[in-house]
């Protein structure tokens, strides 16, 4: 299915952000997530269902400054 994820059109394979965020190798519990404008809690990550033409935001912590 095709995605919008941050902002870039990608294709992905993934049924659930869980599973999307695994396939993208996102790793580690500081991570901040949003389908379609609302905020995703970590909690429910594996129970939230994706679909074609979804708008994925995922925000991490980065090194710097």
């Amino acid at each position: 299915m095709r995605l919008i994820i941050n902002g870039e059109s990608r294709e992905v394979g993934a049924a659930t952000l869980a599973a999307l965020l695994v396939e993208l190798d996102y790793e580690g519990g500081w991570l901040a997530t949003a389908l379609n404008g609302e905020v995703v809690p970590a909690r429910e990550r594996d129970t939230c269902r994706i679909a074609d033409g979804d708008r994925i935001e995922i925000l991490s912590p980065m090194k710097g400054g």
